[in-house]
């Protein structure tokens, strides 16, 4: 059986697929792409994208509520959940065609279908052969169930972007990004909302300013947070989903169960083994800083690997290989110190660098100081519903070097992307004191805070 031969080859038409192909074809590479599903993949289709139109939703909802309290009168009749799904999968739609568009005018092959390895150069795509030089494995992950009786009568969040409609009662299990937004979303939509979590707190691996903070307004805004509790059997009874916990209590009548326990590695199709590819126990491909695996020639970017699992993680990883490979740039390689992220919850968290704790750990407590603020923002000062906002500077040494921003409140995801400029340029708290304030906003208390 003959092959066709390409200069790159990416597994999987998402984030880091799409860019590693984009960028090599720019170099004049001959790329194709190989996607079983729609083009985009997580982010574009069940992920980054819908979420945050949700979110909006979510936060029109709210600005709804708070109307009244700046004088308007203003009467909702609800929401028309059909109509909102409608909206925005024909927004995904119009991305999936202009990717379609996009690759065929830059002269990259797709090809549907799911890939499998047949040696270190050769991969299967339905029944057909294909050859490449470079191979980039960027198929992403998949949400996780639990193996626990009836873990199938609830749903990932895949599962939650397919809903057709909203759910009256909805038990939400988990405890980080995809947990904390979609509780948020179907609260501020009106569902009442039951989120489980394993332990005391929710964004594990942030600042405790942001947890504490995120978690008090989510129960504060009336989602019931069940701490420390694990779920050991799920059955579906005549009020509803029934949720057996391990101290032997019971959670009752909810008409949807949504899993938001982590994400696991697309890699288990892949045929691995004939290229000689090594993942480790959890099925993540690792690899070195240039992306490399253990096999030459082929390369891992994106949320199988294990590392930063976002969206422009994978992008920026593809297109630095990309470049390496055919820019004639061997040293370049991404940088995964200082990666800013953003949560989407009700209200927004941004983050970027060491928390407190992170810091204290590294250099110790004398060379660590913090700058730390908690006020209401001028917005929600006029409503009944006052949502916080929080930041805190994280400093290190005598010339008190910013190592870490946190900021929960409303802004909060578009303030971050300056300091994450400022603190990936190695500012002082006296560069940010030394900065003119945007005032009244709630940003300009990052540089005026004492």
């Amino acid at each position: 059986m003959s092959s066709k031969h390409y200069d790159l080859i990416a597994i999987g038409g998402g984030s880091g697929g799409l860019s590693a192909a984009e960028r090599a074809a720019t170099h004049g590479a001959r790329c194709a792409v190989v996607e079983a599903g729609r083009i985009g993949g997580t982010c574009v289709n069940v992920g980054c994208v819908p979420k945050k139109v949700m979110w909006f939703a979510g936060s029109i909802a709210h600005t709804l509520r708070d109307a009244a309290d700046y004088g308007f009168d203003v009467r909702s009749g609800g929401l028309d959940w059909g109509r909102l799904v409608a909206a925005r999968e024909r927004y995904i739609g119009n991305i999936n065609t202009w990717y379609h568009g996009y690759l065929k005018d830059s002269g990259i092959d797709e090809i549907r279908g799911h890939a499998r390895f047949l040696d270190s150069r050769t991969l299967e795509v339905e029944g057909e052969r294909y050859s490449a030089d470079h191979i980039v494995i960027a198929p992403g992950a998949v949400p996780r169930l639990p193996s626990i009786p009836g873990a199938e009568l609830g749903i990932t969040s895949d599962g939650f972007f397919a809903l057709q409609a909203q759910p009256r009662k909805v038990a939400v299990v988990g405890a980080g990004y995809i947990a904390v937004e979609l509780a948020g979303v179907l609260q501020a939509l009106g569902s009442e909302v039951t989120l489980v979590i394993r332990r005391e707190h929710v964004l594990d691996g942030f600042d405790a300013l942001l947890r504490e903070t995120l978690l008090e307004v989510m129960q504060d805004e009336g989602i019931q947070v069940v701490t420390n509790t694990t779920l050991t059997a799920v059955e579906r009874s005549d009020d509803g989903l029934r949720l057996h916990c391990d101290h032997g209590t019971e959670l009752a009548g909810f008409d949807s169960l949504i899993w938001a326990i982590g994400r696991d590695p697309a890699t288990a199709d892949l045929n691995l083994e004939a290229a000689g590819v090594e993942t480790d126990a959890n099925g993540f491909i690792p690899t070195d800083p240039f992306e490399n695996t253990n096999v030459p020639g082929i390369y891992a970017v994106g949320d199988v690997t294990g590392r930063i699992a976002l969206t422009p993680v994978a992008i920026a990883a593809a297109r630095r290989l990309a470049t390496r490979l055919f820019g004639g740039r061997p040293e370049l390689r991404l940088d995964y110190e200082n990666v800013p992220t953003v949560v989407f919850s009700h209200p927004p968290v941004g983050t970027v660098g060491l928390t407190e704790a992170q810091a204290l750990e590294r250099f110790g407590p004398q060379s660590v100081k913090c700058y730390q603020t908690s006020f209401t923002p001028m917005y929600a000062a006029l409503t009944s519903h006052p949502s916080p906002t929080a930041m805190k500077l994280v400093t290190v040494g005598a010339q008190e070097k910013v190592v870490g921003v946190h900021i929960i409140g409303l802004g909060a995801d578009e303030m971050l992307q300056g300091f994450a400029v400022a603190l990936k340029m190695g500012a002082t708290k006296a560069d940010l004191d030394n900065t003119v304030a945007l005032h009244p906003t709630s940003a300009e208390e990052l540089v005026t805070m004492r």
